[in-house]
Parts: structure tokens; sequence; C-alpha cells
């Protein structure tokens, strides 16, 4: 890339900025929520959203918990006039909730604005107009005075219009393209707005400080902020608000670094939709305070809910990877992950914990409305034995054996791999079910019958029918360390080969709807482990089950 020398830095740092903000280490309160995505999101969009749409977000932004909701311009277009009367009209603005709209210093825009509002019983009237150099400069050709006076200009007339239209109306103002303007002259115009409006404990004024676009990096807009928030007039009777845009990917960023510096509010969007590259992800903040144990006062617990309207409604897509909402931001193909996650899991168990601090999980996927079995552990050619374990032990109640989950795993990831593709769980389950339950044949045992000798429970005789190649055998031995010992050493016998029962586990299946019994045997034949499995209602029957079925898949080897 030949051409980076034809970019200039168009933003203009603090001098000697105090940085004050660096000294607090987190975000200790949810700041004022302001979410704009029926405004800046929705101008934003391919396709606006109707009437219908927006009024099917309004209800689900109440609902997530907002209190100030930017409804749009109702000067721009008739849909976005007719959304704000339709709100007031059809009395679907909460008590506790405000609306706000948008509006340019123009006195026929400032006129319809306030006609929209008829009837409201409160609204934020928010005024904008741009002050950056290079706004100054190539767009309006206008001295900082000029700029000065279109602001002042808007500002009475907003409040001539307030004073003779009915209800309870607050005042906001936007030095818009707040990061490409002088500190100074930032708050010289914010200052001159100020005096006109004049604040006051039972009239607060808003100031919102935007990234409108980025231009530095965050630090740098933290410095601005804390700027601000030292030569504001009247601070103890203003909101600083902010509302940064996303274009360097330093939106998040941005915010938190912002509030750390003197911002009282925020103003963004769910999911981060907006011009460019978009708005602050509002989500993305509100999880990030309460993955530090802050409550954010949104409610984001059903995240699937707001991905589907939030898609439905404005056409675009949530990214797979996006923070906290993606499809994918909880799962785990990586081996390694999947077995310090699968440990931590247990951890919570054993230690009978509230603490989440299960490894690469910020927060507990059902908090948000996810499920560990179904985006935690997802099963590909990365995999590991800890997860594919974790994933039988969680939704079919296997609990395998250590060197069996190394085998499976192993033999799960090289079906992947040559698949190209990621397993289902369910897929899972039916290749371990195929490769080691119930295996039948070459043998297949038909009953079995056990004496014990001597009144010793660990000496006993199997008789055991079984079939092979369709020929019915009777064989009989003894054994001396119970039932499986015993039925193991007939088969020896019967078979010619002196295999070793290697390992034995079992336990009860506790995700069926009926009790079945698991059990896990290894043989070891010819310097080689074999794994079988015997799923039935009876453990003893079962640990049989499994005998045949790791012999059986030696047999089947060595046809």
């Amino acid at each position: 890339m030949n051409n980076y020398q034809k970019y200039i830095r168009q933003y203009f740092p603090v001098k000697n900025a105090p940085m004050r903000w660096t000294q607090k280490e987190y975000i200790d309160h949810a700041p004022v929520w302001c979410s704009v995505d029926l405004r800046d999101g929705n101008q934003a969009l391919i396709i606006p959203m109707s009437l219908e749409e927006k009024l099917e977000f309004f209800q689900l932004l109440v609902k997530i918990g907002f209190k100030e909701i930017e409804v749009g311009f109702p000067a721009a277009s008739e849909t976005e006039y007719e959304f704000c009367r339709t709100l007031i009209e059809q009395n679907l603005i909460p008590d506790d909730v405000t609306i706000q709209v948008l509006t340019q210093s123009r006195e026929h825009i400032i006129a319809k604005t306030y006609e929209a509002l008829k009837g409201c019983k409160q609204a934020i009237v928010h005024l904008y107009n741009s002050t950056s150099l290079a706004q100054r400069e190539q767009v309006f050709r206008k001295s900082k005075q000029e700029i000065i006076d279109i602001a002042v200009f808007g500002a009475k007339l907003c409040k001539e219009y307030r004073e003779k239209t009915a209800g309870n109306f607050r005042f906001e103002y936007s030095p818009e393209s707040f990061t490409g303007t002088e500190p100074e002259f930032a708050a010289e115009i914010c200052n001159a707005v100020l005096d006109i409006w004049k604040p006051s404990a039972e009239d607060k004024v808003i100031i919102n400080l935007p990234v409108t676009v980025s231009h530095s990096m965050p630090h740098i807009y933290a410095n601005q902020i804390e700027y601000m928030n030292d030569n504001l007039k009247y601070r103890e009777n203003v909101i600083i608000s902010l509302h940064p845009h996303n274009d360097r990917g330093c939106a998040v960023a941005d915010t938190e670094l912002g509030l750390l510096a003197g911002g009282d509010r925020v103003e963004g969007t769910l999911f981060g939709n907006g011009e460019r590259t978009g708005n602050v992800d509002i989500i993305t903040l509100g999880m990030n305070m309460f993955s530090q144990g802050v409550d954010p006062e949104l409610d984001f617990s059903n995240m699937p809910e707001l991905t589907e309207l939030y898609e439905r409604v404005t056409r675009m897509q949530v990214y797979d990877r996006q923070p906290y909402s993606g499809k994918l931001v909880f799962a785990a193909f990586s081996g390694s992950h999947q077995d310090a996650i699968a440990k931590g899991m247990k951890y919570r168990e054993e230690k009978h914990t509230d603490q989440w601090t299960v490894p690469y999980l910020p927060i507990d996927p059902t908090d948000v409305g996810r499920v560990y079995e179904a985006d935690v552990i997802r099963i590909n050619s990365q995999s590991g034995k800890g997860g594919i374990g974790y994933l039988m032990e969680t939704q079919f109640g296997l609990d395998l054996p250590k060197t069996m989950r190394e085998e499976f795993g192993y033999l799960v990831k090289g079906i992947s791999d040559h698949a190209h593709k990621e397993l289902l769980p369910e897929e899972v389950h039916e290749i371990f079910l195929n490769t080691y339950a119930n295996i039948r044949k070459p043998l297949e045992y038909q009953e079995i019958h056990y004496v014990q000798k001597n009144n010793n429970q660990s000496l006993i005789q199997a008789s055991v029918t079984l079939t092979q190649d369709g020929e019915a055998y009777t064989i009989k031995s003894d054994g001396t360390n119970g039932r499986l010992d015993a039925v193991s050493n007939a088969l020896k016998a019967f078979i010619g080969v002196n295999f070793s029962v290697h390992t034995y586990n079992e336990h009860a299946v506790t995700t069926t709807s009926e009790s079945d019994a698991a059990a896990y045997v290894s043989i070891k034949a010819e310097g080689k482990v074999y794994w079988g499995v015997g799923i039935k209602k009876d453990i003893s029957e079962a640990s049989v089950a499994a005998l045949f079925s790791a012999l059986n898949r030696y047999l089947s080897e060595k046809k």
C-alpha cells in the first residue's frame, strides 16, 4: 500500500491532558442508556423498517429496559413523523420511558419536530450541527463564529417552541463530528448553547459528544471527554453523553474509556448497527459490565429472542462471532479448550461455587439464554477427548473411562476430518453406539446361568449359551473373581485366545427416561487393547454385553 502518505491525523489531542481517568480500574455503575436503533440504526438499513416493524422494535427496547429511546427524525420523512405520532396517540410510551427526536438547527425542521411531539408526556429534543474543521472548511465554508451562530439560533428556537408546546421537554445538543473539532472550540460552542438553555437541577441538559467518524485511538477520545468534563459550564446540571461510531473498530473501547473520563450517558444500538461500520454495540457494553459483576440495568437474558427479532425487522445478520450474541461465541472446537471447559464445569459442581471462573468462558452462557450442551462443546476435526467426553456425559449420560475417551476422541476427529464437517451430538452418539455398544457378531450370547460354589461369592461357575455363524454352543468355566471372570474364562477356552480383561467400569445412565446401566470393558489381546460397551437394564447383563462387544471387535479385526 503506497498511498499512506496522503492520510493525515484529523483529530485534535488535548494538550497536557491530566488523564485522571487512567487511575480508575473499571466502570462501577451503569450509565444512562439511550437506544438510537430506531433513528441512527434505521437510517443505515438498506430497507428501512416499516411502521409496524419500528413499533415491534420499540416494544423490544422497552422490554430490555431502555428508559430513553431515540425514535427518529420526525421532519425527515412521513414514516418517521407517523411513527412518532403513533407512539403518542396510541399511548404506547410507558410513563418511565422518554422518547428522543433529532432536529437540525433550521426553523422549519424544529417547527415540524415540535408538531410531531404534541401531546407527548415527556421527550428529549436533540439539536445538532457539525463543528469539525473539515466540515467548517469544506461543507459549510463558515468561520467558527458562524458555526456558533447556527447552534445558538437553533437553541433559541428550541426554547421558544418548547414554551408554546404542551409537554415536558428536555434538551440535548451535539457538536456533530466532535472528535474532529478542536477541544477549545467544542467547549466554546457547547457553552454558548448552555447559556441559552441555562440548565438547572430540575431541567438538566444533555451534551452529546459523538465520535461521528472515528479518527484516533481510544485514549485520545477519553482525554477529549475529560477536557469537556472540566470545561463545560453548569457541569453539575449537564449530562455528558457519548455516541461513538466504529470506523476504527474501537467504539466499545472509546465508550468505556469515555465513561471513565466523565461520561454519564451512552447512545448506541443493539448489535452495533449504524452508518458505515456502525454505532457502539450496547449489548457488548452492557455484557462487559455484567461480566465484571456490575449490573448494566438492561436485560439481555434472552439473547436468542433479541437476535431473532433484530434480524427479522432489520434484515441484518448478527455475525457468528459477535461478542456475547453470536452463534459461535461460546463454542469450543479446540481440544485443549474443550478439555479446560469440561474440567472447569466439573470443578464448579465439586466445589458448589456460585462464582463463575470457568476457563475460556467469560460468562455463563445460560445467563443470556444459551445452553451448554448445544452451544459450548462443538465437535469437528480440531476437537479433543475432553470435549467429546463432556458431550457424551452431559447429553447422553455416558461417562467414558479416561483411556477410552482418548481412543474415541481420535475416532471422531478422523471421521470429522474425512467428512470436512462439524458433527452433531446425535451423530457422535451414533458413532459411539455403532462402534462399541452391544456388538453381537461374530459371537452372540443367548443366555447365561451362574452357580455360586462353596458359598464363596467370588467363586462362580458360568454356563454360557452362544451362537457363532448360526451354530449354537454351550460353554462352561469357573471364575475366582466374580461373574465376569467366569464368563471371560469360558470365552478364552472357546476361542483359544488368552486375552485379559484390562479395564472395567460401570454406572447408571442418568439422561434416559428409564433407568439403564452402562458398563465399559477393555480386553488386551495380542498386545492390543479393544473396548466394548454394554447398555442394558441390568448391570450384570450390561457387563457381559460389554465383554462380548470388546471380544467381537477383536475377532472382527482378525478376520
